[in-house]
This record gives structure tokens, sequence and C-alpha cells, in this order.
């Protein structure tokens, strides 16, 4: 399904609350799935973001753009032309855009893991001639090995086994321009001006494994925002720095659980420790 421009899914009751998903960079509208099957009782839309899965043809990716075009669908589709709006990684810093430039669309908020801050090494990534070569040498000579993907798929993304399949099929779509986009707008989104107008409640995470600059965020982003929480999410040893990062795959029940705990004013579960 289509809104503008935007391919979108949805599920739920005509007259629940809707809540919109925005997933991470390189990622897909299908990544919500498992979250979404504990969510039943609530109208929701899971977007493929600008040069994404079915949306591919919206470009050049950037943060302004995916905000623009996830207004345009909540205003088009979301009930009573607002929503809840929830988003991991890329789709998170989308989420902060959004509410600095359209906030009176949003209900509430949820942000897992919105970089706003420089991540050390990676002064590269803003270099769009350096991140095509990186490119070059990470994805065109591996788009049929299985291992490498797999090995990636563990390791970079902490996305479980069993969504190899899906995670393949949006590998193997990964085009330079694509990746250099989104690259370049994820490393260099910083703060944008507006947040102050943002007065949804906002639940602002990060996981405890992950980078300090990532957990920094989320401490900038809660004294911008006049309503929100922090809070690190904290798996215990056995999930990794990646696992925490992409939970919504690693544990999506736990993740519908705070999603639910959020909306209904409810104690959020324990392993979402606050900042």
């Amino acid at each position: 399904m289509t809104t503008h421009s935007l391919y979108f899914q949805a599920s739920g009751p005509a007259n629940a609350p809707t809540i919109v998903f925005l997933h991470g960079g390189g990622g897909e509208s299908w990544m919500w799935n498992p979250v979404i099957q504990h969510l039943p009782d609530y109208h929701c839309l899971a977007a493929d973001l600008p040069e994404h899965g079915q949306s591919r043809g919206i470009a050049p990716f950037s943060m302004r753009l995916a905000a623009e075009k996830v207004a345009d669908l909540i205003r088009t589709h979301a009930h009573g032309g607002k929503a809840i709006v929830v988003g991991l990684s890329e789709g998170a810093q989308v989420t902060v855009q959004l509410l600095a430039t359209a906030p009176e669309l949003v209900d509430k908020a949820i942000v897992s893991s919105a970089l706003l801050r420089p991540m050390p090494g990676m002064s590269w990534a803003s270099s769009p001639s350096l991140i095509a070569w990186t490119y070059c040498m990470s994805i065109p000579p591996f788009l049929n090995n299985d291992w490498w993907i797999r090995l990636n798929m563990k390791y970079a993304t902490g996305i479980p086994g069993e969504y190899y399949t899906e995670f393949k099929k949006s590998f193997q779509a990964t085009t330079e321009a694509q990746f250099v986009n989104l690259m370049l707008a994820n490393q260099t989104y910083r703060l944008p001006k507006g947040l102050e107008q943002a007065t949804a409640p906002t639940l602002v995470l990060a996981g405890k494994k992950e980078y300090a600059a990532m957990k920094q965020s989320v401490r900038d982003l809660v004294l911008a925002l006049p309503n929100a929480k922090g809070g690190l999410i904290n798996l215990g040893k056995k999930f990794s720095m990646a696992n925490e990062h992409n939970w919504a795959l690693s544990t999506p029940e736990l993740f519908a659980q705070t999603v639910r705990a959020w909306i209904e004013g409810k104690p959020l579960p324990s392993e979402i420790n606050e900042l």
C-alpha cells in the first residue's frame, strides 16, 4: 500500500489508536512484524522509509525528507490525524526530526538509539567518496556469500538467524547511492531546532552496552525535549551490543511490552533502567 509515496503495512482495529513504526537504516517494514503481533489491539502502520524496500524510488534519503513523508502518512492514515511514533536507530533519528518539524502529529513517541553525536573513529563517514569506497569493499563482493551475510547479520546488526531470508533480500538490494545517503545522514545528524515545541511524552532509550556517544545522545535529547524520560535497555550478559541496539528483533515481546507500557502509562519492564 502506498500513500503519496511511502509504502506501508497496516494492521489492527479500525477504531484503535495508531502506532507508526519506523525501521533502522538498511531495514524495511518487515522488521516490525514480530513486535506488531504482540500489539493486536492497536492500529499499526509499519512504513518503508525513503530509499528502502518498496519506497526505494523516493530518494535521496535525508532525515528531513523521511520526516516529511512520515508526516504525510500520519495525516492521511492515522486515526484522528495523530499517532504514537516508534523509531529504532535511523528510524529513531527520523522520529526526532518529526518531533522538531511536525510535533502536532505526535501523540507519544519512543526513540530508541538515535545517534545525535559524532562517533569516535567515524569521521570518514562524512565523506561521500570514502563511504562509497567502503560500500565497494564490503557489499558487492559478498552479495551471494551466505557465510558473510550471516556473519554481518549476527555481529554487525544483531538480527537473529530466523530472519535471514528477509535480511539477505534487503542486503542484496543495497545500492551504492543508498548506502552513501544513509551513512551520511546517520553519521552527520545532530539535534535539530524546534524540539522545544514537542510536548508529546517521549521515551528515549539506548542499549546499556552501546557506545558512549549513543548513550550521551539519550541525555542530550531528554534535556532538549519538554516532556521526556530516558532509559537504558539491559538485556543481560547473553545479549551483545548489537542485540541491544536491534532489540525489536532480538526481544520483540519485550519491545512490545515497553511500547504498551509507555502508551498506557504503566510501569516500564524491569529491563529498562531509568537513566
